[in-house]
């Protein structure tokens, strides 16, 4: 005689209906969802219209120090990239699933509600008040931040070089020399006179220059343009 083979599903099937009554188990699971729900909720809330703080209740023993970085480091990365370090209520792309739930995994460890969340991105998934990948931080204090998650796309590999001109006064006046230098080398010979000197290359090189310079002023003032070091952390448009 062939014993029959056990079946574990049916086995663990009975030991539930045995020890728990149907009603029972869909009340217990309810009220697990219901309480991760909220969780969830508070937390969208808090990256939403949470305010400022500087440091959280971190379990120093937790923290995995790849994550950690200090604003310094933070400062120089977004005004080489031409990026800002601001509040997450001022962020208007769609925070990913996957950073919900390392909060909550960061808040399970470390026993505590995490506040004050900033994120670094570009100005255009901002929404600045008048006056492409993002990165979520959590303040630990003293000018430290612990990198919850990064999404999205990285940037332009060029992005750095391209954003170079707007470091500062010097870098930008330096660029204007550069393409005006060569605005007048491809400036066609023979325009003004048939015999081409280097007095005539001068007057063309010193009108290019200041018809270049003219226009970048103007656009600047125009559209409210700043510096990166002077935008870097700034919640305005215009700053």
């Amino acid at each position: 005689m062939l014993l029959k083979k056990t079946n574990i599903e049916e086995k663990l099937k009975r030991l539930k209906e045995k020890n728990k009554s149907p009603e029972s188990i869909l009340e217990a699971v309810k009220s697990i969802l219901e309480e991760d729900n909220n969780l969830e909720a508070r937390i969208e809330d808090t990256l939403s219209n949470g305010r400022a703080n500087d440091r959280n209740a971190f379990d120093f023993d937790l923290l995995e120090t790849e994550h950690i970085y200090h604003l310094d480091d933070i400062k120089k990365i977004c005004i080489d990239y031409r990026l800002r370090f601001l509040d997450s209520r001022f962020f208007k792309g769609k925070l990913p699933y996957e950073a919900i739930t390392k909060i909550k995994d960061l808040e399970k460890k470390h026993k505590t509600e995490l506040k004050g969340f900033k994120i670094i991105a570009p100005s255009k998934l901002f929404k600045l008040e008048n006056a492409d990948d993002p990165l979520l931080f959590a303040p630990i204090g003293n000018g430290y931040y612990y990198l919850v998650h990064k999404w999205g796309n990285d940037l332009n590999p060029f992005r750095k070089l391209l954003m170079w001109p707007y470091k500062n006064f010097g870098n930008l006046i330096f660029t204007v020399f550069l393409v005006s230098i060569l605005a007048t080398a491809l400036f066609p010979e023979g325009v003004f006179s048939n015999k081409p000197n280097a007095s005539q290359a001068g007057m063309i090189f010193f009108f290019i220059f200041k018809s270049i310079a003219a226009i970048v002023i103007y656009y600047g003032f125009a559209a409210g343009k700043n510096f990166n070091h002077a935008i870097w952390n700034s919640k305005y448009f215009n700053a």
